[in-house]
């Protein structure tokens, strides 16, 4: 059991910033991927052969290495001490897990997908994002949330309200506790009516602030979802910019080196290596401030 657990830690260790495992994080597979039996197999310096890995997957060797092609570079992270060759592919610790969690989400996201999440483009080189104010987090409302919560909270242990079950909505909402509130003028002397108007006056105040609260929470869920419209604009804008630069990165390469094409008639592998080489460089040049302009102009045309 310790074993288990230390392995578990290790992992969310190692995966901590992976934007795959933030995608099991937030599905059931997450305990399954954190527990399975081969696991207790792994050492961590160790490489480990296709044919063994995909015994561990239930998978063949040629399946596994279909799915390590495309991700060659998000799988392999730059490692100069691999011991891969063109024929034999070694795995480390890293690798095993990041393909593992590959094959968990393929069904769903397919490869093109899976590339997406990873920021993978056409020639398998991940495009590293550059930082914005945009793309800052922003824990404004969660404060807010913890703040409303807690004022929640206070409010349901004085026991004069209760959560109950719209039977036309089946939305829960926030009632006074009649019975509660009987009780304890009943309780009280009868020559207490000032305690009583008193009491009375609370009340009336602590419903007000139940309304307010609900209205600041509904306001809250509401720019909540308007953000994550927004994100998901960004993102289509993003890879708009990507494609736009790479068919200017055609054409200025077409331009520019139209002239060579005859001499290089029977290089043809060699044109195509130096054209990726080139729309590569072209989009690390242009992509970061083209990126900012398309943003700006987008979040100039939401202020408006």
């Amino acid at each position: 059991m310790e074993q288990t657990i230390s392995i578990e830690k290790r992992i969310q260790e190692v995966l901590e910033n992976d934007p795959l495992f933030q995608v099991i994080q937030e599905t059931p597979a997450e305990q399954h991927f954190l527990s399975e039996p081969y696991l207790n197999e792994l050492i961590e310096k160790k490489y480990y052969s296709t044919p063994e890995v995909a015994s561990w997957f239930d998978v063949t060797d040629a399946q596994l290495r279909y799915y390590i092609k495309p991700f060659e570079e998000y799988l392999f992270d730059g490692q100069a001490t691999n011991p891969t060759t063109a024929t034999v592919i070694r795995l480390d610790f890293k690798a095993i897990l990041k393909l593992r969690m590959i094959l968990l989400l393929k069904d769903e996201y397919r490869v093109k997908g899976l590339k997406q999440l990873l920021r993978i483009n056409e020639d398998g080189h991940i495009v590293k994002q550059v930082p914005t104010q945009e793309n800052l987090p922003d824990t404004t409302n969660d404060k807010r949330l913890d703040t409303l919560s807690q004022a929640l909270a206070q409010i349901m242990h004085t026991g004069l309200f209760q959560m109950e079950q719209d039977e036309d909505t089946e939305e829960m909402k926030l009632t006074l506790n009649e019975d509660f509130l009987q009780q304890k003028i009943k309780a009280l002397p009868s020559e207490s009516s000032q305690e009583i108007e008193k009491l009375q006056s609370i009340t009336e105040q602590l419903e007000q602030q139940n309304q307010e609260l609900a209205e600041k929470v509904e306001g809250i869920l509401l720019s909540n979802k308007e953000d994550i419209a927004i994100r998901i604009r960004e993102k289509h804008i993003e890879q708009s910019v990507l494609n736009r630069l790479e068919n200017e990165a055609l054409t200025q390469y077409a331009a520019t080196n139209g002239w060579q094409l005859f001499g290089k008639l029977f290089r043809s592998t060699q044109i195509e290596i130096e054209k990726k080489q080139y729309i590569a460089a072209y989009i690390e040049e242009h992509f970061p401030e083209r990126l900012k302009e398309e943003l700006h102009q987008y979040h100039e045309r939401l202020v408006e």
